[in-house]
């Protein structure tokens, strides 16, 4: 690799982090969420560093979930927005795929889908994010509906999802929960078995136990990074998986009153040393970052100045006794949070990881 910037990824972290989620509901099992990339960490090889404590996989749509299945990973896959087309249904089935229903789209094709086997099958129930799920009111018909069909497996999961999980004190999680609880308790009055269930995020793992079901489904934990706006006893316990890196490739002397970079919007103040990392939007380390962000070069704090590149970053490296091309610069990990970052930059860490770039290696240790 002749380019210096990577995104290392510790295996063991990812492992030790599904613990700390199946120790906080041990009644359950723990669902690890690989869509998206696996939140920019790699699918594929995240899903095979998990396969011997993972009992599933939740991934968002079906080309994910076959392109875990043609690495080699076994277990079932969970495809959290179900189907878009008719097609997809005998697929799930040849592939041991888990299908959300939540809609009479998605319901009417499974219904009319002729089946070697059946799918395994999760109703969806909106209990206040309004975004996916059937009314709370028809759930008793769709789950009838469902489990009167040979195209469907025996134990159909209720799933719903928190909207302000990662809110500790959030009123509107309760009564989502009680909502959950009430259709769920309608369901097992009305079936002939306790109804598995879902609702638990990684916020929910953490902070809200009376959320934890059958099956829970951590993400952003799963890959060592708070939820939380605050401070939080769990979430103290994870470690970071992903180190995002890369290398001075220039060092140059500038003026007082000299600018940096492109509009020229930061003007240095005293003669400064200005040190180039190989890192751009085109990495994935966002634009909108500004002038002060911390970057850690050679285990120092140093502030970014003048506009993110495609390419290319400028850090102020005046106070480092010294610096030299080839030095490592760090942009997030564990010892510089993406959620520093994110917060600086008016986003989320979830977004700064999944748009890491194809451009970046993913190297992966332990």
């Amino acid at each position: 690799m002749a380019r210096p910037t990577e995104a290392i990824i510790d295996r063991q972290a990812l492992r030790d982090n599904l613990a700390i989620a199946q120790s906080l509901a041990t009644q359950g099992k723990s669902m690890p969420m690989v869509k998206a990339n696996a939140y920019g960490h790699g699918a594929i090889e995240v899903s095979k560093a998990l396969a011997d404590v993972a009992p599933a996989f939740g991934v968002a749509c079906i080309e994910e979930a076959l392109a875990l299945r043609d690495a080699g990973i076994k277990q079932p896959i969970l495809l959290l927005e179900g189907t878009f087309s008719s097609n997809e249904v005998s697929i799930a089935a040849a592939n041991n795929f888990w299908l959300m229903v939540e809609n009479d789209k998605q319901k009417d094709a499974l219904l009319g889908s002729s089946l070697k086997q059946p799918i395994n099958i999760w109703l969806g129930v909106d209990t206040g994010m309004h975004r996916l799920g059937y009314n709370s009111n028809t759930i008793t018909k769709q789950y009838r509906d469902l489990s009167g069909s040979s195209n469907v497996a025996d134990n159909i999961v209720l799933a719903s999802h928190l909207a302000c999980a990662d809110d500790i004190g959030s009123q509107s999680t309760r009564k989502q929960i009680d909502r959950f609880q009430q259709c769920l308790s309608t369901l097992n009055n009305s079936s002939s078995h306790n109804i598995d269930w879902s609702l638990a995020n990684s916020a929910a793992v953490m902070a809200w136990p009376e959320s934890h079901g059958s099956w829970q489904r951590p993400g952003y934990m799963i890959y060592g990074n708070s939820p939380f706006s605050e401070p939080q006893q769990q979430a103290a316990k994870l470690t970071p998986a992903m180190t995002f890196q890369s290398a001075v490739i220039s060092i140059r002397e500038i003026d007082s009153g000299e600018s940096v970079g492109y509009t020229a919007n930061w003007t240095a103040k005293r003669r400064s040393t200005i040190a180039t990392i190989t890192v751009g939007y085109g990495d994935g380390y966002p634009r909108q970052a500004p002038s002060g962000t911390p970057v850690l070069i050679n285990g120092h704090r140093c502030p970014l100045v003048g506009r993110v590149s495609m390419d290319m970053i400028t850090i102020d490296v005046t106070d480092l006794p010294s610096v030299s091309i080839g030095d490592q610069a760090i942009l997030w990990g564990p010892s510089l949070s993406v959620t520093e970052i994110a917060t600086l930059c008016n986003t989320i860490g979830y977004e700064l990881m999944t748009q890491l770039s194809q451009r970046v290696p993913r190297r992966y240790i332990n």
